[in-house]
């Protein structure tokens, strides 16, 4: 079982506001929401990754990612990022290391590594998704995703390499996620699909992706169900 980890593991938009309300108010510009700067940091993500999956630029780590969008946002925020210690805005980046889990996450995905191997299949990096799993107690069999590929999700390469280095055939991995379109794309090379409800990943908003909908192979509400259910 392979998974998605932001948003179908921990919840990134809390915890990437509890981090910034610290920072913004540490910098003097406590009155910007947090939530809606979590928000907006997260809207930068896709966009910086479709430049290495479009081939205008070679595969880069999302920790440097994430650095280049949070100073993108920062300056359209009236903020200078040159003006900022450099040590503070550094941590800050790093925001997305330190995420918790779901609730019921760590419980689910206990019970389905007795019986199954466990890895990641997620954009994050391997140091960014080691530091999160071990702030987090996350108990993966292994780190794998983009930097094990070299390719950011939804490219099938990402769903097909990640089976090839566990020397499976695509169809003996369940990419495990609540995000409709990652599912769909996993589905489009021969993968199972398991689609994880998380109402509150977007704050209560809809999920962007809601149009890529199916009926999957298995559909739950938390991970402690879909143990119940396999």
């Amino acid at each position: 079982m392979a998974f998605d980890v932001f948003g179908t593991v921990v919840d990134w938009r809390s915890g990437v506001a509890r981090e910034a309300r610290a920072f913004l108010a540490d910098i003097g510009h406590g009155d910007i929401d947090p939530h809606g700067f979590a928000d907006r940091w997260r809207a930068l993500y896709q966009p910086a990754m479709e430049d290495c999956r479009s081939g205008r630029r070679p595969y880069t780590r999302l920790d440097i990612l994430n650095r280049e969008t949070l100073e993108i946002l920062l300056d359209r925020e009236g903020i200078d990022p040159r003006s900022i210690d450099e040590d503070r805005l550094h941590h800050f980046a790093f925001a997305w290391r330190r995420l918790d889990p779901w609730p019921d996450a760590l419980a689910g995905l206990v019970r389905l590594k007795a019986r199954f191997p466990i890895v990641t299949l997620s954009n994050g990096n391997t140091a960014l998704t080691l530091a999160m799993a071990r702030r987090a107690g996350l108990p993966w069999d292994a780190i794998l995703g983009a930097e094990s590929t070299g390719l950011y999700k939804p490219l099938p390469g990402s769903y097909l390499g990640t089976a090839d280095i566990l020397g499976i055939a695509p169809q003996e991995l369940c990419l495990v996620a609540a995000h409709h379109s990652d599912l769909a794309a996993a589905r489009a090379v021969g993968l199972m699909a398991a689609y994880v409800d998380r109402p509150r990943e977007y704050g209560g908003a809809p999920a962007p992706d809601a149009h890529y909908a199916q009926t999957w192979d298995h559909s739950v509400e938390s991970l402690t169900e879909l143990a119940d259910r396999i």
